[in-house]
């Protein structure tokens, strides 16, 4: 009888002490442009092409810039701006070292080309600056992209992406400056 008294007490304490628990996603848009090389199951490097991607992640489990995290992306590109390709997946971030992680994406893909819609396999492999934003839920994101598109449609296509991931947030800069710029300086109130 003592110890069904006892427990909720011990519970409510429990409950009443837990530190906060906090989910800070971290999520960045960027993007991407590089070289491909286009092939099948028989030569997989057969063309080179243009690759060009917009890319967007989020990722859970950060505190700091050196912590592991994981994630969903979504990716909308396109080789040679012939085909569209959305593709989605998760990414596991891995720190190297407090300023470099390494990224690594994995999923599926769908594209849409002249004979129609194809499925396949997408993975990526990231590698350079990713920064954990204290203030902000936005992090800032640009390295080397590269990874490889496995077609598992009648195309039987296998596309190498090697490419420059730029912060989508640098992007705008030089607009946001020009604005201010015209703008003039603020009226200054008496």
């Amino acid at each position: 009888m003592r110890a069904a008294l006892v427990a909720p007490g011990v519970l409510l304490a429990l409950l009443l002490a837990a530190n906060e628990g906090r989910a800070a996603p971290q999520w960045n848009v960027g993007v991407v442009a590089g070289v491909c090389g286009a092939g099948d199951r028989r030569a997989a490097w057969d063309s080179t092409c243009f690759y060009s991607a917009l890319r967007g992640d989020v990722l859970f489990g950060r505190k700091r810039d050196r912590d592991a995290s994981v994630g969903p992306y979504l990716e909308v590109a396109s080789a040679d701006l012939a085909d569209l390709r959305l593709a989605g997946g998760g990414t596991l971030l891995l720190p190297l070292t407090e300023y470099i992680p390494l990224g690594l994406s994995a999923g599926g893909y769908a594209r849409k080309s002249e004979v129609g819609w194809e499925p396949g396999i997408a993975t990526r492999l990231f590698f350079g600056a990713r920064s954990y934003n204290f203030h902000s839920t936005y992090g800032i994101a640009g390295g080397l992209l590269a990874g490889v598109d496995y077609g598992l449609g009648d195309s039987k296509e296998i596309l190498i992406v090697i490419g420059l991931q730029i912060d989508g947030l640098l992007m705008t800069l030089p607009f946001v400056a020009g604005y201010e710029w015209l703008r003039g300086p603020p009226d200054e109130e008496e």
